[in-house]
């Protein structure tokens, strides 16, 4: 069987190097994960203020897939077969399965998409995003604004009611005097 694509996955931390994952999942394995994430998951692009970068703010893409803790056991066999991400148990006997960053999630994505019903919009909206996105280059305020409008979507998408960094301000910070 041909592996569906190519992940990396990191060690430890952010600087360590990156093992790659070859995801085998077949068709009803798909469907399955899809399904599972229409009901029971989220897709989310969000910005995050981040003093350390130049402009501010980070676009974090994520994928979550949640469930009772009692239940972690099926998350955890997602999470296996994906070979991505990270399983935490919150507070309130929730478990979240988290896939984080715009590559990872949308390797994700192209792979469950022919089988998404409810989040086929958020699909294109993250593709529209992915494509806006420079692969090795810094981003700049005129894309980082115009990912912004898009990123907004998702608070609808996602009935959000407590986002705080839309695009507006993140163009507020970028209107603000700093001393550099």
């Amino acid at each position: 069987m041909k592996p569906s694509f190519l992940l990396t996955e990191r060690r430890e931390g952010n600087t360590e190097g990156r093992v790659y994952v070859y995801m085998k999942l077949n068709e009803l394995q798909k469907a399955y994960i899809a399904g599972f994430l229409d009901g029971d998951g989220c897709i989310m692009f969000q910005f995050i203020r981040r003093k350390d970068y130049i402009y501010g703010f980070q676009i974090r893409a994520s994928i979550v897939f949640y469930q009772k803790a009692k239940h972690v056991k099926h998350l955890e066999t997602i999470k296996k077969e994906i070979g991505r991400g990270y399983i935490r148990i919150r507070n309130d006997d929730m478990a979240e399965y988290t896939i984080v960053g715009i590559q990872p999630v949308m390797e994700v994505l192209k792979m469950l998409a022919p089988y998404l019903r409810l989040k086929k919009p958020h699909v294109v909206v993250a593709r529209k995003i992915a494509q806006l996105l420079p692969r090795y280059k810094r981003l700049d305020k005129t894309i980082l604004l115009r990912v912004g409008k898009l990123i907004d979507q998702f608070q609808q998408l996602n009935y959000s009611k407590r986002r705080r960094n839309t695009t507006e301000v993140v163009r507020a910070f970028f209107d603000t005097p700093r001393n550099d």
